[in-house]
């Protein structure tokens, strides 16, 4: 595939390993922009100062977007009221979370199961409550039918021992989301699910059943179901090769990097295959998708 530049090189703005052409071609049919959130539109509790414009220029053009999150630690409507408090006003429909994707999935592919054992914060636990479930305790014989382990900032280690039990005794286990940190703008690591998981595989032997959340791509097929798209007319933004381009790349989506996250130049230009786009932030990847836009509205 033609190269635009030499990446390590010339890189300014973005970079693509499609030729002109093609990435013209890719961007035309975007209508539409799932966004990730920390590392991409903020970070912690730092909104970009580039994110309220990069919508309104989007909302110009008529090119739709939604908010995708890995993290679970919030409700749909903690994620909003925070969205609002730095001046988003999004709705319901434009917010997507790992924990609902994973009430979705265990109401589809495990109607019987209404008994839960949650590793999460009590935001999360509040929503799969609800949902309909009933939350058990930490307690061997408070048995329930299905184990979820969350990015839990609220983790006691008690309630790890009872996850790592119930995990040993095959009960079907589900976590939502793959991350190994989570993003911050402070002097920590935040240490995710995946990782949280990989205690739990080490204790026990054993892995998650399913992992929901990007790369999973039902939270871009939803979107897709939602606003009739085809998934070639979605772009998914993120600051993740692992989670976010992946995410692109199961759904058949046009796969968007920004460097404002986790992920730098040389991790972006030694992967294979590379991002379709990488970009410094959002700004830069609008700026090329309103160019390519088969009606610009600067």
């Amino acid at each position: 595939m033609q190269s635009n530049k030499e990446p390590m090189k010339d890189f300014d703005k973005y970079y693509s390993p499609m030729s002109e052409a093609q990435l013209k071609e890719a961007c035309a049919k975007i209508k539409h922009v799932a966004l990730d959130m920390d590392g991409t539109i903020y970070l912690g509790s730092t909104l970009f100062p580039y994110t309220l414009s990069f919508l309104k220029k989007l909302k110009d053009n008529g090119i739709g977007y939604s908010f995708l999150t890995n993290n679970p630690t919030k409700s749909v409507e903690d994620y909003l009221k925070k969205l609002r408090n730095m001046g988003i006003d999004a709705t319901r429909e434009e917010m997507n979370t790992s924990a609902v994707s994973t009430i979705d999935y265990i109401k589809i592919h495990h109607p019987e199961a209404k008994r839960l054992f949650v590793l999460g914060t009590p935001s999360m636990i509040a929503e799969f409550e609800a949902s309909g479930f009933e939350i058990t305790t930490d307690d061997a014989n408070d048995v329930p039918h299905l184990l979820v382990v969350a990015f839990d900032t609220t983790l006691e280690y008690k309630r790890l021992c009872r996850a790592a039990w119930w995990a040993s005794q095959g009960l079907p286990y589900i976590a939502t989301n793959p991350d190994r940190v989570c993003p911050t703008d402070q002097q920590v690591i935040l240490v995710d699910c995946g990782s949280i998981c990989k205690a739990i595989e080490y204790a026990t032997g054993r892995i998650p059943d399913i992992v929901i959340g990007k790369p999973n791509p039902g939270m871009l097929t939803v979107i897709q179901e939602r606003y009739h798209l085809q998934a070639d007319e979605i772009a998914m933004c993120g600051d993740r090769i692992y989670t976010d381009v992946k995410t692109a790349q199961n759904a058949g989506a046009l796969g968007v990097l920004v460097l404002s996250g986790e992920t730098t130049l040389e991790t972006a230009m030694n992967s294979n295959p590379q991002p379709p786009i990488t970009a410094l932030n959002i700004e830069e990847f609008g700026k090329l998708l309103i160019k390519n836009n088969p009606n610009p509205n600067y």
